[in-house]
Protein backbone atom coordinates (compact mmCIF):
# COMPACT_ATOMS: atom_id res chain seq x y z
CA UNK A 1 0.00 0.00 0.00
CA UNK A 2 1.16 3.74 -0.88
CA UNK A 3 2.67 5.54 2.05
CA UNK A 4 -0.11 8.06 3.22
CA UNK A 5 -1.54 9.36 6.58
CA UNK A 6 -3.20 5.79 7.63
CA UNK A 7 0.32 4.16 7.40
CA UNK A 8 1.62 4.56 10.86
CA UNK A 9 -2.09 3.93 12.54
CA UNK A 10 -2.07 0.58 10.74
CA UNK A 11 1.06 -0.52 11.46
CA UNK A 12 0.68 0.33 15.33
CA UNK A 13 -3.27 -1.15 15.55
CA UNK A 14 -1.80 -4.45 13.46
CA UNK A 15 1.71 -5.13 15.20
CA UNK A 16 2.04 -2.35 18.13
CA UNK A 17 5.00 -0.41 16.17
CA UNK A 18 5.65 2.82 17.48
CA UNK A 19 8.36 5.39 16.35
CA UNK A 20 11.41 5.75 18.51
CA UNK A 21 10.96 9.76 19.26
CA UNK A 22 8.67 9.36 22.69
CA UNK A 23 6.60 12.60 22.26
CA UNK A 24 5.45 10.70 18.57
CA UNK A 25 4.91 7.40 19.81
CA UNK A 26 2.59 8.73 22.52
CA UNK A 27 0.70 11.10 20.24
CA UNK A 28 0.38 8.20 17.94
CA UNK A 29 -1.08 6.05 20.90
CA UNK A 30 -3.71 8.62 22.28
CA UNK A 31 -4.41 9.22 18.79
CA UNK A 32 -4.98 5.78 17.32
CA UNK A 33 -7.35 4.95 20.53
CA UNK A 34 -10.13 6.48 17.98
CA UNK A 35 -9.38 4.02 15.11
CA UNK A 36 -10.39 0.66 14.64
CA UNK A 37 -9.75 -1.95 11.80
CA UNK A 38 -12.83 -3.86 10.43
CA UNK A 39 -12.01 -6.14 7.44
CA UNK A 40 -8.61 -4.63 6.95
CA UNK A 41 -10.39 -1.00 5.97
CA UNK A 42 -9.72 1.47 8.71
CA UNK A 43 -12.14 3.61 10.58
CA UNK A 44 -12.36 6.14 12.91
CA UNK A 45 -15.47 6.66 15.63
CA UNK A 46 -17.23 10.07 14.71
CA UNK A 47 -19.79 11.93 16.53
CA UNK A 48 -22.29 12.28 13.62
CA UNK A 49 -21.88 8.81 12.63
CA UNK A 50 -20.40 5.39 14.47
CA UNK A 51 -17.57 4.72 12.24
CA UNK A 52 -16.34 7.04 9.43
CA UNK A 53 -14.27 5.18 6.36
CA UNK A 54 -10.59 6.74 6.13
CA UNK A 55 -9.73 6.84 2.86
CA UNK A 56 -5.89 7.07 1.12
CA UNK A 57 -5.15 10.74 -0.75
CA UNK A 58 -6.51 9.17 -3.83
CA UNK A 59 -9.78 7.99 -3.17
CA UNK A 60 -10.42 11.27 -1.21
CA UNK A 61 -10.09 13.16 -4.16
CA UNK A 62 -12.77 10.45 -6.21
CA UNK A 63 -15.02 11.01 -3.36
CA UNK A 64 -14.83 14.54 -3.31
CA UNK A 65 -14.88 15.56 -6.78
CA UNK A 66 -18.05 12.67 -7.16
CA UNK A 67 -20.15 14.20 -4.21
CA UNK A 68 -19.42 17.67 -5.29
CA UNK A 69 -20.13 17.68 -9.53
CA UNK A 70 -20.64 13.77 -9.95
CA UNK A 71 -24.80 12.70 -10.96
CA UNK A 72 -25.98 14.13 -7.45
CA UNK A 73 -23.73 16.86 -6.84
CA UNK A 74 -24.89 20.37 -7.19
CA UNK A 75 -21.57 21.68 -6.62
CA UNK A 76 -22.45 23.16 -2.55
CA UNK A 77 -20.30 25.03 -0.90
CA UNK A 78 -17.70 24.11 1.35
CA UNK A 79 -19.17 23.49 4.91
CA UNK A 80 -21.74 22.21 3.26
CA UNK A 81 -19.88 19.67 1.64
CA UNK A 82 -17.46 18.61 4.46
CA UNK A 83 -20.47 18.11 5.81
CA UNK A 84 -22.08 16.00 3.06
CA UNK A 85 -18.35 14.04 2.65
CA UNK A 86 -19.08 12.78 6.46
CA UNK A 87 -22.68 12.12 6.01
CA UNK A 88 -21.44 9.62 3.60
CA UNK A 89 -19.17 7.72 6.20
CA UNK A 90 -15.98 9.35 4.86
CA UNK A 91 -12.66 10.79 6.63
CA UNK A 92 -9.29 11.64 6.52
CA UNK A 93 -6.74 13.53 7.76
CA UNK A 94 -6.97 16.90 5.40
CA UNK A 95 -10.88 16.62 5.37
CA UNK A 96 -11.50 20.54 5.81
CA UNK A 97 -8.37 21.69 3.78
CA UNK A 98 -9.05 19.38 0.83
CA UNK A 99 -13.04 20.57 0.62
CA UNK A 100 -11.65 24.22 0.64
CA UNK A 101 -9.44 24.13 -2.27
CA UNK A 102 -11.39 21.80 -3.95
CA UNK A 103 -14.61 24.34 -4.04
CA UNK A 104 -11.98 27.27 -4.78
CA UNK A 105 -10.76 25.60 -7.91
CA UNK A 106 -14.37 24.96 -8.98
CA UNK A 107 -15.11 27.12 -11.91
CA UNK A 108 -18.93 26.18 -12.33
CA UNK A 109 -19.25 27.47 -8.41
CA UNK A 110 -16.94 30.63 -8.84
CA UNK A 111 -19.08 31.59 -11.68
CA UNK A 112 -22.23 31.08 -10.01
CA UNK A 113 -21.30 32.36 -6.36
CA UNK A 114 -23.53 35.11 -4.57
CA UNK A 115 -22.39 38.65 -5.46
CA UNK A 116 -20.57 40.57 -2.57
CA UNK A 117 -22.93 42.53 -0.41
CA UNK A 118 -20.04 43.77 2.30
CA UNK A 119 -17.55 46.65 1.05
CA UNK A 120 -14.00 45.10 0.40
CA UNK A 121 -12.15 48.34 1.38
CA UNK A 122 -12.07 50.72 4.04
CA UNK A 123 -14.22 53.79 3.85
CA UNK A 124 -11.67 56.86 2.30
CA UNK A 125 -13.96 60.43 3.12
CA UNK A 126 -12.88 62.97 0.68
CA UNK A 127 -12.47 66.57 1.83
CA UNK A 128 -11.21 69.92 0.20
CA UNK A 129 -8.55 71.10 1.61
CA UNK A 130 -9.54 75.18 1.01
CA UNK A 131 -12.03 76.45 -0.92
CA UNK A 132 -13.33 76.21 -4.12
CA UNK A 133 -10.18 73.41 -4.39
CA UNK A 134 -11.77 70.38 -5.20
CA UNK A 135 -15.17 69.81 -7.21
CA UNK A 136 -16.75 66.84 -8.72
CA UNK A 137 -19.38 66.35 -12.12
CA UNK A 138 -21.64 64.33 -13.34
CA UNK A 139 -24.41 63.64 -16.00
CA UNK A 140 -27.66 63.22 -15.60
CA UNK A 141 -30.92 62.21 -17.48
CA UNK A 142 -32.41 61.53 -20.06
CA UNK A 143 -35.81 63.45 -18.91
CA UNK A 144 -38.78 64.17 -20.45
CA UNK A 145 -37.66 66.31 -23.20
CA UNK A 146 -38.48 70.04 -22.00
CA UNK A 147 -38.84 73.33 -24.30
CA UNK A 148 -35.93 73.52 -26.11
CA UNK A 149 -35.23 69.76 -26.38
CA UNK A 150 -33.78 69.72 -23.25
CA UNK A 151 -33.52 66.27 -21.71
CA UNK A 152 -30.04 65.87 -20.11
CA UNK A 153 -27.92 67.91 -16.39
CA UNK A 154 -24.52 68.47 -16.14
CA UNK A 155 -24.16 69.10 -12.25
CA UNK A 156 -20.97 70.19 -10.81
CA UNK A 157 -20.86 70.54 -7.01
CA UNK A 158 -18.27 71.91 -4.87
CA UNK A 159 -16.50 69.89 -1.84
CA UNK A 160 -15.73 72.37 0.76
CA UNK A 161 -19.50 74.17 0.69
CA UNK A 162 -21.24 72.21 -1.06
CA UNK A 163 -22.43 74.58 -3.47
CA UNK A 164 -23.89 73.24 -6.87
CA UNK A 165 -23.83 74.28 -10.24
CA UNK A 166 -26.36 72.61 -12.91
CA UNK A 167 -27.54 73.57 -16.37
CA UNK A 168 -30.28 71.37 -19.04
CA UNK A 169 -28.63 70.54 -21.88
CA UNK A 170 -30.29 69.04 -25.32
CA UNK A 171 -27.13 67.28 -25.97
CA UNK A 172 -24.42 65.69 -23.59
CA UNK A 173 -20.89 66.03 -26.09
CA UNK A 174 -17.63 66.80 -24.81
CA UNK A 175 -17.55 70.31 -26.09
CA UNK A 176 -20.74 71.19 -24.10
CA UNK A 177 -19.39 70.16 -20.96
CA UNK A 178 -16.25 71.84 -21.64
CA UNK A 179 -18.61 75.32 -22.17
CA UNK A 180 -20.02 74.30 -19.01
CA UNK A 181 -17.16 73.67 -16.61
CA UNK A 182 -15.34 76.53 -18.10
CA UNK A 183 -18.51 79.34 -17.74
CA UNK A 184 -20.00 77.81 -14.34
CA UNK A 185 -16.82 76.75 -12.53
CA UNK A 186 -13.81 78.01 -13.35
CA UNK A 187 -15.04 81.70 -14.66
CA UNK A 188 -16.82 82.17 -11.55
CA UNK A 189 -14.78 80.43 -8.42
CA UNK A 190 -11.45 80.29 -10.21
CA UNK A 191 -9.09 77.42 -11.21
CA UNK A 192 -9.84 74.26 -9.21
CA UNK A 193 -7.22 71.97 -7.87
CA UNK A 194 -8.79 68.68 -8.61
CA UNK A 195 -12.11 67.60 -10.60
CA UNK A 196 -13.55 64.24 -9.70
CA UNK A 197 -15.89 62.30 -12.16
CA UNK A 198 -16.83 59.17 -13.16
CA UNK A 199 -15.12 57.41 -17.05
CA UNK A 200 -18.22 59.04 -19.26
CA UNK A 201 -16.93 59.99 -22.84
CA UNK A 202 -17.61 63.35 -22.17
CA UNK A 203 -14.71 63.14 -19.05
CA UNK A 204 -12.13 61.20 -20.89
CA UNK A 205 -12.45 62.82 -24.25
CA UNK A 206 -9.43 64.40 -25.81
CA UNK A 207 -10.41 68.08 -25.74
CA UNK A 208 -11.72 68.04 -21.96
CA UNK A 209 -8.23 66.46 -21.21
CA UNK A 210 -6.10 68.79 -22.75
CA UNK A 211 -8.71 71.73 -21.03
CA UNK A 212 -7.41 69.91 -17.70
CA UNK A 213 -3.56 69.64 -18.28
CA UNK A 214 -3.96 73.03 -19.86
CA UNK A 215 -4.99 74.29 -16.27
CA UNK A 216 -3.48 71.89 -14.20
CA UNK A 217 -6.46 70.27 -13.20
CA UNK A 218 -5.61 66.78 -11.71
CA UNK A 219 -8.51 64.32 -12.25
CA UNK A 220 -9.33 61.63 -10.41
CA UNK A 221 -11.99 58.69 -11.93
CA UNK A 222 -14.58 57.06 -10.00
CA UNK A 223 -14.38 53.20 -10.39
CA UNK A 224 -17.26 51.38 -12.38
CA UNK A 225 -20.59 50.79 -10.46
CA UNK A 226 -19.11 52.27 -7.35
CA UNK A 227 -20.05 55.79 -7.77
CA UNK A 228 -19.51 56.47 -3.66
CA UNK A 229 -15.88 57.44 -4.96
CA UNK A 230 -18.07 60.86 -6.09
CA UNK A 231 -20.36 60.97 -3.28
CA UNK A 232 -20.41 64.89 -3.01
CA UNK A 233 -21.83 64.36 -7.01
CA UNK A 234 -23.82 61.54 -6.10
CA UNK A 235 -25.57 63.96 -3.30
CA UNK A 236 -26.26 66.38 -5.70
CA UNK A 237 -28.03 64.53 -8.12
CA UNK A 238 -30.42 63.17 -5.49
CA UNK A 239 -30.93 67.01 -4.04
CA UNK A 240 -32.09 67.67 -7.55
CA UNK A 241 -33.59 64.98 -8.04
CA UNK A 242 -35.76 64.98 -5.07
CA UNK A 243 -36.45 68.74 -5.27
CA UNK A 244 -37.76 68.22 -9.20
CA UNK A 245 -40.03 64.97 -8.17
CA UNK A 246 -41.53 67.54 -5.62
CA UNK A 247 -42.13 70.60 -7.27
CA UNK A 248 -43.58 68.92 -10.52
CA UNK A 249 -45.86 66.18 -8.68
CA UNK A 250 -47.40 63.59 -11.24
CA UNK A 251 -46.90 66.53 -13.56
CA UNK A 252 -44.82 66.01 -16.90
CA UNK A 253 -44.33 69.94 -16.49
CA UNK A 254 -41.32 72.18 -17.33
CA UNK A 255 -38.07 70.46 -15.50
CA UNK A 256 -35.85 72.51 -16.73
CA UNK A 257 -37.63 75.61 -16.02
CA UNK A 258 -37.94 74.29 -12.06
CA UNK A 259 -34.43 73.67 -11.79
CA UNK A 260 -33.09 77.41 -10.77
CA UNK A 261 -35.67 76.87 -7.74
CA UNK A 262 -34.56 73.78 -6.88
CA UNK A 263 -31.39 74.83 -6.66
CA UNK A 264 -31.94 78.33 -4.96
CA UNK A 265 -33.87 75.68 -2.32
CA UNK A 266 -30.71 74.34 -1.60
CA UNK A 267 -27.97 77.00 -1.51
CA UNK A 268 -30.20 78.79 1.11
CA UNK A 269 -30.59 75.69 3.31
CA UNK A 270 -28.59 75.18 6.28
CA UNK A 271 -26.10 71.93 5.20
CA UNK A 272 -26.96 69.28 7.84
CA UNK A 273 -22.81 68.58 8.26
CA UNK A 274 -22.00 71.57 8.56
CA UNK A 275 -24.67 73.61 10.06
CA UNK A 276 -24.12 76.57 7.48
CA UNK A 277 -25.60 77.20 3.82
CA UNK A 278 -23.82 76.79 1.04
CA UNK A 279 -24.59 80.27 0.02
CA UNK A 280 -23.37 81.60 3.47
CA UNK A 281 -20.21 79.55 2.88
CA UNK A 282 -19.36 80.71 -0.30
CA UNK A 283 -20.32 84.30 -0.13
CA UNK A 284 -19.71 85.20 3.17
CA UNK A 285 -23.61 86.32 4.30
CA UNK A 286 -26.89 84.56 3.91
CA UNK A 287 -29.05 85.09 1.13
CA UNK A 288 -32.40 87.47 1.09
CA UNK A 289 -35.02 85.24 0.13
CA UNK A 290 -38.81 86.20 -0.73
CA UNK A 291 -40.42 85.99 2.41
CA UNK A 292 -38.19 88.52 3.90
CA UNK A 293 -39.60 90.93 1.76
CA UNK A 294 -43.46 89.89 1.34
CA UNK A 295 -43.11 89.69 5.53
CA UNK A 296 -40.53 92.07 6.16
CA UNK A 297 -38.03 90.63 9.06
CA UNK A 298 -36.03 92.51 11.15
CA UNK A 299 -32.63 92.19 8.58
CA UNK A 300 -34.95 93.59 5.73
CA UNK A 301 -37.33 96.26 7.96
CA UNK A 302 -34.09 97.86 9.46
CA UNK A 303 -32.13 97.71 6.35
CA UNK A 304 -29.46 100.77 6.75
CA UNK A 305 -27.11 101.06 3.77
CA UNK A 306 -24.53 102.70 5.49
CA UNK A 307 -24.52 100.52 8.32
CA UNK A 308 -24.92 97.52 6.00
CA UNK A 309 -21.34 98.06 4.24
CA UNK A 310 -19.56 97.87 7.36
CA UNK A 311 -21.59 94.48 8.72
CA UNK A 312 -20.66 92.92 5.13
CA UNK A 313 -17.31 93.86 5.59
CA UNK A 314 -17.12 92.09 9.24
CA UNK A 315 -18.84 89.07 7.83
CA UNK A 316 -15.94 88.75 5.38
CA UNK A 317 -13.43 89.11 7.97
CA UNK A 318 -15.21 86.44 9.84
CA UNK A 319 -15.71 84.11 6.56
CA UNK A 320 -12.52 81.97 7.13
CA UNK A 321 -13.15 81.06 10.65
CA UNK A 322 -16.76 80.07 9.67
CA UNK A 323 -15.46 78.46 6.74
CA UNK A 324 -13.19 76.30 8.89
CA UNK A 325 -15.65 75.56 11.68
CA UNK A 326 -18.21 74.07 9.39
CA UNK A 327 -15.15 71.90 7.68
CA UNK A 328 -14.51 70.66 11.16
CA UNK A 329 -18.15 70.03 11.76
CA UNK A 330 -18.10 67.59 8.13
CA UNK A 331 -14.86 66.09 9.02
CA UNK A 332 -16.14 64.92 12.49
CA UNK A 333 -19.79 64.15 11.03
CA UNK A 334 -17.73 61.79 7.99
CA UNK A 335 -15.33 60.32 11.35
CA UNK A 336 -18.32 58.81 12.79
CA UNK A 337 -19.43 57.77 9.35
CA UNK A 338 -16.10 56.13 8.53
CA UNK A 339 -16.63 53.84 12.05
CA UNK A 340 -19.97 53.18 11.43
CA UNK A 341 -18.84 51.70 7.24
CA UNK A 342 -15.73 50.14 8.43
CA UNK A 343 -17.41 48.00 11.14
CA UNK A 344 -19.29 46.19 7.78
CA UNK A 345 -15.92 45.77 5.86
CA UNK A 346 -14.45 42.57 4.72
CA UNK A 347 -11.18 43.45 3.23
CA UNK A 348 -10.66 42.59 -0.12
CA UNK A 349 -7.52 42.97 -2.52
CA UNK A 350 -5.74 41.53 -5.75
CA UNK A 351 -2.21 42.28 -6.77
CA UNK A 352 -1.05 42.64 -10.21
CA UNK A 353 -1.11 39.33 -12.04
CA UNK A 354 -4.04 37.75 -10.29
CA UNK A 355 -6.67 36.46 -11.94
CA UNK A 356 -10.05 37.74 -11.27
CA UNK A 357 -14.10 37.13 -12.15
CA UNK A 358 -16.16 40.13 -13.12
CA UNK A 359 -19.77 40.98 -11.94
CA UNK A 360 -21.93 39.83 -15.25
CA UNK A 361 -25.07 41.98 -14.01
CA UNK A 362 -22.93 45.16 -14.67
CA UNK A 363 -23.78 46.26 -18.29
CA UNK A 364 -25.68 43.49 -19.13
CA UNK A 365 -29.53 44.06 -19.99
CA UNK A 366 -32.29 42.10 -18.65
CA UNK A 367 -32.75 40.42 -22.04
CA UNK A 368 -29.11 39.62 -22.05
CA UNK A 369 -29.49 37.54 -18.77
CA UNK A 370 -32.08 34.63 -17.91
CA UNK A 371 -32.62 33.31 -14.46
CA UNK A 372 -29.45 30.31 -14.84
CA UNK A 373 -26.86 32.79 -15.84
CA UNK A 374 -23.96 32.88 -14.09
CA UNK A 375 -23.43 36.11 -11.57
CA UNK A 376 -19.47 35.93 -12.71
CA UNK A 377 -18.02 36.30 -15.92
CA UNK A 378 -15.06 34.23 -17.12
CA UNK A 379 -11.64 35.86 -15.77
CA UNK A 380 -9.83 38.74 -16.38
CA UNK A 381 -6.31 39.75 -15.32
CA UNK A 382 -5.40 42.77 -12.91
CA UNK A 383 -3.61 44.96 -14.59
CA UNK A 384 -2.79 47.73 -12.22
CA UNK A 385 -4.40 48.96 -8.71
CA UNK A 386 -5.23 52.77 -9.23
CA UNK A 387 -6.23 53.27 -5.63
CA UNK A 388 -8.23 51.92 -3.26
CA UNK A 389 -9.92 49.18 -3.85
CA UNK A 390 -10.11 50.16 -7.54
CA UNK A 391 -8.26 47.86 -10.49
CA UNK A 392 -7.71 48.08 -14.15
CA UNK A 393 -8.19 44.81 -15.91
CA UNK A 394 -7.70 43.09 -19.19
CA UNK A 395 -8.79 39.68 -20.79
CA UNK A 396 -6.93 36.25 -20.91
CA UNK A 397 -5.72 37.48 -24.53
CA UNK A 398 -4.24 40.39 -23.56
CA UNK A 399 -6.73 42.86 -24.55
CA UNK A 400 -7.46 45.54 -21.89
CA UNK A 401 -10.27 46.76 -20.57
CA UNK A 402 -10.72 50.86 -20.79
CA UNK A 403 -12.18 51.83 -17.20
CA UNK A 404 -11.62 51.24 -13.71
CA UNK A 405 -13.63 48.31 -11.40
CA UNK A 406 -14.17 48.66 -7.70
CA UNK A 407 -13.58 45.24 -5.81
CA UNK A 408 -16.68 44.92 -4.66
CA UNK A 409 -17.54 43.63 -8.49
CA UNK A 410 -14.08 41.59 -8.88
CA UNK A 411 -13.93 37.99 -7.18
CA UNK A 412 -10.40 36.31 -7.25
CA UNK A 413 -10.14 33.29 -9.50
CA UNK A 414 -8.74 29.90 -8.48
CA UNK A 415 -7.69 28.06 -11.60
Amino acid sequence: MDEDWRSQILKYLRTGWLPEDKAEAKKLVRGASWYTIINDDLFKRGFSTPLLKCLPNDRAAYVLAEIHEGSCGHHPGGRSLARKVLRAGYYWATLEKDVADHVKQCDPFQRHADLHNAPPARLSSLVSPWPFHQWGMDLLGPFDTAPGQLKHLVVAVHYYTKWIEAEPLATITSARVQRFFYKNVISRFGVPGVLVTDNGTQFTSKGFRDLLDGLHIKQRFTSVKHPQTNGQAESANRVILRGRRKRLGKAKGDWAEQLDHVLWAYCTTPHSTMGKSPYRLTFGTEAVIPAEIGEPCARTAGFDPDQNDQLIEEDLDLLAERRAVANCRELIVKQHADVRYNKKVVLRSFATGDLVLRNARIGARSTERGKLAANWEVSYRVTEATGTGAYKLETLAGKGIPRTWNATNLRRYYS
